[in-house]
């Protein structure tokens, strides 16, 4: 079996795996870091996204040893200890959730978009959200909170 070495959550990894096991798998099942969810098994839903060098990436969409020595975080790994991230504390303020499900996947996607653009406008924020589905909101607590997030990263001086 072949050996996948990344870095997931800032934790080098090292581990052996079929060659036709998913990164979610590898997520999940292996690691045990449980908040990337998987809904659809055919990247439409968008709940198992991660970021893989620093990219949103649909990781039920991508074999495990395709992401062999990158950096990959997952929601677990954005807050620090019992800090949460500003878009998970921006989630939680704006209302941006309901069920939850969909929410790692939906903080995942942001967290790459702020990664590369600061102060998105809306429009942007809604084309990096496109590919991740919510039945509970209407989006729109979802767009304010990657908004309100975007300046709370800003005044911070912080990048996702």
């Amino acid at each position: 079996m072949p050996t996948l070495n990344l870095t997931i959550n800032d934790r080098p990894c090292a581990l052996e795996i079929e060659p036709n096991t998913l990164l979610v798998q590898v997520i999940r099942e292996s690691l045990r870091l449980t908040g990337t969810h998987i809904g659809c098994d055919t990247a439409q839903c968008g709940a198992c996204t991660v970021l893989v060098d620093g990219r949103a990436v649909k990781s039920c969409s991508l074999l495990a040893l395709q992401a062999q020595g990158t950096r990959v975080t997952t929601i677990e790994g954005l807050g620090t200890g019992d800090t949460l991230h500003p878009l998970q504390e921006a989630f939680s303020v704006c209302h941006g959730l309901q069920c939850g499900y969909c929410t790692p996947g939906m903080i995942m996607s942001a967290a790459g978009l702020l990664a590369t653009k600061a102060r998105p406008s809306e429009d942007e924020i809604v084309h990096a959200l496109e590919g991740n589905l919510c039945r509970c909101t209407g989006y729109v607590n979802i767009v304010k909170a990657v908004k309100q997030a975007s300046e709370t990263m800003i005044a911070q001086g912080a990048r996702s």
